[in-house]
């Protein structure tokens, strides 16, 4: 059973469209990063699958179930820290926890126990009597994380929990949240691209709406290309690396002192190198440079920022 399935989601306020077929699903202990700018459709989407908007068109099932059917299981099952949590800056930390724990339902001899936990995970045991006011941010996020784990969730859903903290405290909350990982499913809702590279192995891409992407990381990151650089002299270097077997791009890129450099791309030749560096042997070109060349996951983001837009459906 999937923990999170959506299929055909749907959702626009007025004419404006926040969701447009968006399809894909998370198996049980998976940390997703969900990523987009600004605007993308992100939050709109974590509170369709958190039963907190509905769906004008197709559906979204957590633990199996189908949220618009019934929200208020599904929200049973997830431990879900919007971008601002909603927390009461007058009441302690201890004084609010437990108030989530009666809205939550949970049995009054169960209470203290999954308070602990929660308390224990977060590190807020020497802030129990403090009132929520008076912690940092850093803390403040802590208490929301704490209250989203209250109920014991098989599903974390975070919603830009590292947004205004300080360098330090995104580490700490980072931390947090690949230790929570072990025993939960977890998706990271981030515009950040470094949170989700640290935090997550697998990433959606959401932009205007749409699914661009979807995939592991390592995935996501590889390219069958090559970067290299050749006497600046040497004349039909791009029609030479074009004719290599495989090759379907070629651009010339920066001149480096005496050398011009050139980034050589195939969807099907794993590794380009061997075969450039024949191609610039027989030549008898001098060579200063040859080296494979990694996406990284700002690069694959800009190039779906980049490609041209879709027309609105």
């Amino acid at each position: 059973m999937k923990a999170i399935e959506a299929k055909g989601l749907k959702k626009a306020y007025g004419p404006v469209v926040a969701l447009r077929d968006v399809t894909f699903s998370v198996e049980p202990g998976e940390v997703i990063g969900l990523l987009g700018p600004n605007g993308a459709g992100k939050t709109t989407l974590m509170k369709v699958l958190t039963g907190y908007l509905e769906a004008d068109k197709g559906y979204a099932k957590v633990a199996g179930i189908d949220v618009g059917e019934n929200a208020l299981e599904v929200q049973s099952k997830i431990g879900y820290l919007p971008e601002n949590a909603p927390l009461y800056r007058e009441m302690t930390v201890q004084e609010y926890l437990l108030t989530m724990a009666a809205l939550r339902s949970i049995p009054e001899g169960k209470r203290l126990s999954l308070l602990a936990d929660a308390i224990g995970a977060t590190g807020l045991g020497e802030y129990l009597a403090r009132p929520i006011g008076q912690l940092s941010k850093g803390y403040r996020q802590r208490v929301g994380l704490a209250q989203a784990l209250l109920h014991h969730p098989p599903i974390l859903i975070l919603d830009e929990p590292t947004t205004g903290l300080d360098p330090n405290q995104i580490v700490e909350i980072r931390e947090l949240i690949q230790e929570l990982s072990r025993d939960t499913t977890v998706i990271l809702s981030t515009h950040i691209l470094s949170e989700v590279e640290m935090s997550c192995e697998r990433v959606l891409i959401i932009m205007q709406g749409k699914l661009h992407a979807d995939a592991k990381l390592d995935e996501l990151r590889a390219v069958n290309a090559a970067v290299v650089a050749i006497e600046s002299k040497a004349s039909g270097v791009e029609n030479v690396l074009r004719a290599i077997s495989g090759v379907d791009k070629v651009e010339r890129r920066e001149n480096v002192g005496e050398y011009q450099r050139w980034r050589v791309t195939s969807e099907k030749n794993p590794d380009l190198c061997p075969a450039v560096y024949d191609a610039v042997r027989d030549k008898n070109w001098r060579l200063a440079e040859l080296r494979s060349d990694a996406r990284t996951l700002e690069s694959v983001f800009r190039e779906l920022a980049e490609s041209p837009k879709e027309a609105l459906a």
